[in-house]
């Protein structure tokens, strides 16, 4: 399952074929600026496993967000997080430094939130971002997120959690 094609953008699994794309997006130091670090190869190929597993245990995670013509733009997508020791559903969206500022994270974003109400069914969807992070924070705005309980969690470092609540139709 992947979220539907938006105007500019489609989504597919990721696979270990895709550990170039993906090491050159999370080592980046401008994506990963809010981040401890720019994550190594390995690192890169530890993320793409954790995205395979995600696919077998819930059916969703993160996946590639690609342009009509299969470039490689970053990554958006599902995951479960803890926040303040709870599990909550989270969109997460990394553009590469040549393709932001373009709407390409809201756009991808937007479909994956989509995704989480209308085929998901969960109620709620929340994103974490580094408090310094103005861009991502947008996004999360843009999304129709408010900012909820700041995130204190074991690392020690306090995230915004930016969420939202989805409006559950009678069936």
């Amino acid at each position: 399952m992947v979220p539907s094609p938006t105007s500019r953008l489609r989504f597919r699994e990721m696979a270990r074929e895709d550990l170039d794309a993906m090491a050159r997006l999370l080592g980046d130091p401008v994506v990963m600026e809010y981040y401890p670090r720019p994550k190594t190869r390995s690192e890169a190929l530890d993320w793409i496993e954790w995205n395979l597993r995600n696919y077998r245990e819930h059916g969703y995670g993160l996946w590639v967000v690609e342009s009509d013509d299969g470039t490689f733009l970053g990554d958006c997508g599902l995951t479960w997080q803890r926040v303040n020791g709870l599990p909550r559903l989270e969109v997460g969206y990394h553009v590469l430094p040549e393709f932001q500022g373009r709407g390409l994270a809201t756009e991808a974003a937007l479909a994956c939130r989509d995704f989480a109400r209308d085929v998901l069914g969960n109620p709620e969807l929340v994103a974490i971002i580094h408090p310094e992070n103005l861009a991502s924070l947008r996004v999360a705005e843009k999304l129709g997120m408010v900012q909820g309980d700041d995130d204190h969690g074991d690392s020690g470092l306090v995230r915004t959690v930016m969420a939202m609540e989805f409006r559950v139709s009678p069936r």
